[in-house]
């Protein structure tokens, strides 16, 4: 990552969300060819969301959608130009800590398939059968903190 610093802010519901919105909608609609109406959903207006800026600039962001004592991951996307530079992990591993301080013992992803072995390093655990979501394949995956 350089010497640049990194700075991790979280975010209440998608109200003060507009950088994050912009990198997932290039990530999600612009590269994956995702409906922009699927990818913007009505969880985005309650849950947490995590957004990473390297020198001003929105380099990463997901969010948490809570459930008592578990929670989904979700949005996660690093900008094009950062992806391979352990930022993912940078980003799950935040996600990872707030989870645990807002009580959660077990959090759930619906991970694109080609990211499993990423997430299976960060200690994730695959289930179920590979399914199609949005036109890409997915795999369910879990992990107990």
């Amino acid at each position: 990552m350089g010497d640049k610093k990194l700075e991790v802010r979280w975010f209440k519901g998608s109200k003060n969300l507009k950088d994050g919105l912009e990198l997932r909608k290039k990530v999600f609609v612009g590269e994956q060819d995702v409906p922009e109406d699927m990818e913007i959903d009505e969880f985005d207006k309650d849950c947490d969301h995590i957004v990473i800026y390297r020198d001003k600039a929105v380099v990463a962001v997901g969010r948490i959608i809570f459930d008592n004592s578990k929670c989904f991951f979700g949005r996660i996307a690093v900008a094009k130009e950062y992806r391979g530079t352990g930022l993912g992990k940078i980003l799950v591993t935040e996600m990872l800590k707030k989870a645990v301080e807002d009580g959660v013992r077990e959090v759930f992803i619906h991970a694109q398939a080609y990211a499993q072995k990423f997430y299976e390093k960060l200690g994730f655990e695959a289930y179920g059968e590979k399914f199609d979501e949005a036109g890409i394949e997915h795999v369910s995956m879990s992990i107990r903190i």
